[in-house]
């Protein structure tokens, strides 16, 4: 990193609001964690995304587990996850390490993701489900929530393709299927490489069609240059397909390669937008700057 990197870097943080700096919690719950998911060679969202509610949710007996490696096959300009090598070799095992750490762990609430898989047949989805199955057989009383990619490309691209992916996954009775739309419509292309705005509606609104009593959720992140008219009707459309949750949150640049934020978002202005949200029907509502996908997954509204 060059001088001026350097300072550009001290300056982002100076500026960064009060309400966004939180201690990350107890050294104990986060030690205890990183050391089974280590020992096991498996991945967090958690830690892999840095989140600032990962002692929070570990805490609360809940935590993120990022299948089929850390690598991601897409280029999201806002993503910590590593991309741009080739990804890891899928790990059989995986399933099974995955459910020795939530027994280990206690865990009551457990949301799977992924990176994205465009090389694999099936982008990951018999994946899922295999690590769905594994994790029921030794913990039969834990909820399983999904946060999945879009399941579009690689061989068999097309609605059809998709369709059937996201079928696979939705019959193994997730307690919760999210997709994260991300950001609005307008902002799709510089912020969602590789992925579009009417594919992630199609994604949830598929769920609906096939399992209507399986609770749809999806996430935005503020800070990208949005207005409060272009987030409402981001909101509007995903109430068109059904969605029933939703999480809002302030983005915030993992280094000086990722997207500037352009807009720092006030609790005030995320308290009003769960308001609204709240008022357009959505069950479950999650609003605030530290909010993430899967922020307080596990609690009952």
């Amino acid at each position: 990193m060059t001088s001026s990197q350097k300072a550009e870097l001290k300056s982002e943080i100076r500026a960064m609001p009060a309400w966004l700096r939180r201690s990350i919690g107890k050294a104990s719950e986060l030690s205890t964690v990183q050391r089974i998911i280590k020992q096991r060679q498996i991945h967090t969202i958690c830690e892999e995304g840095r989140c600032p509610n990962r002692g929070e949710c570990y805490s609360q007996k809940t935590a993120t587990f990022l299948l089929m490696g850390a690598t991601c096959t897409r280029s999201c300009a806002f993503c910590q996850v590593d991309k741009g090598h080739a990804p890891m070799p899928l790990d059989s095992e995986e399933p099974e390490k995955v459910a020795q750490a939530v027994q280990l762990l206690g865990l009551r609430y457990v949301v799977l993701t992924s990176v994205a898989r465009d090389d694999l047949p099936d982008q990951g989805a018999g994946h899922f489900v295999k690590t769905m199955e594994t994790i029921r057989q030794l913990n039969p009383e834990t909820q399983i929530e999904v946060l999945t990619p879009d399941f579009w490309g690689g061989a068999g691209a097309g609605q059809q393709g998709q369709r059937e992916r996201i079928y696979k996954v939705v019959k193994a009775k997730p307690a919760c299927f999210n997709h994260n739309i991300e950001t609005v419509q307008r902002l799709q292309g510089p912020v969602r490489r590789g992925a579009k705005y009417d594919r992630s509606l199609f994604v949830l609104q598929v769920v609906k069609e096939i399992d209507s009593c399986i609770p749809t959720k999806s996430g935005l992140m503020l800070g990208h240059g949005e207005t409060v008219e272009e987030v409402i009707e981001t909101m509007v459309d995903l109430r068109k397909v059904g969605c029933d949750r939703i999480t809002i949150g302030q983005y915030m640049r993992p280094s000086l390669e990722h997207l500037p934020v352009q807009k720092y978002w006030t609790p005030e202005e995320f308290d009003e937008l769960g308001k609204v949200a709240r008022e357009m029907g959505f069950s479950h509502v999650r609003s605030g700057p530290l909010v993430r996908s899967s922020y307080h997954a596990g609690v009952d509204e």
